[in-house]
């Protein structure tokens, strides 16, 4: 177990994966708590976090078809020690909205599915689980129970990617986001 100011020391500690920038993945399906984990570590950290869901993925697409934009945006700029930056997508509105400056900074917290993909420039993977149904439970509570058959649809994509991809077995550490909201079990990865 770990906590997270812990786990803020342990990546301060590692090498730069991008750049200067130590990039940290958090990563795991839709609903598994990985927004607020990536919360609280950010916070711990004094870093930004870059969200997934800032990008636009349509539903019939694959779940890795947003990482292109904030490799393009984000990660190239950083790699060469340069600002990036990305408009930010509305979900509600269905439009671009502000821009988001990524300023080079010793770490960033960048979450969502695919993030920890094999070839991200990725300082530590962090990999967060939940039980399917409250994943569903809460993307539907999130989302609303009108989008039911497309979750499913898109949790079914996920599970293909992340077998394809082995994210899970290759994360520095496990999450255990089926705990009280707010609230993770942490412990360092098997492998």
């Amino acid at each position: 177990m770990i906590s997270f100011p812990d786990l803020a020391a342990t990546v301060r500690a590692l090498p730069p994966s991008c750049g200067p920038v130590r990039v940290v993945a958090v990563d795991g399906p839709g609903g598994s708590g990985k927004t607020t984990f990536a919360g609280r570590l950010a916070r711990a950290l004094g870093a930004q976090v870059v969200h997934s869901d800032d990008f636009p993925v349509p539903w019939d697409e694959s779940p890795d078809a947003w990482f292109g934009h904030v490799e393009e945006q984000v990660l190239r700029p950083l790699a060469a020690g340069r600002a990036g930056g990305y408009r930010r997508y509305d979900w509600a509105r269905g439009v671009f909205a502000e821009r988001v400056d990524v300023p080079v900074a010793p770490v960033l917290v960048l979450e969502g599915v695919s993030t920890a993909r094999r070839a991200a420039p990725v300082a530590c993977a962090v990999w967060v689980e939940a039980p399917r149904e409250l994943r569903l439970a809460r993307a539907l509570a999130r989302d609303g129970a009108h989008l039911e058959p497309q979750w499913r649809t898109w949790m079914r994509a996920e599970d293909e990617w992340f077998a394809a991809d082995g994210t899970r077995e290759r994360a520095d550490l496990l999450v255990d986001g089926a705990a009280v909201p707010g609230e993770f079990a942490l412990a360092a990865s098997p492998g």
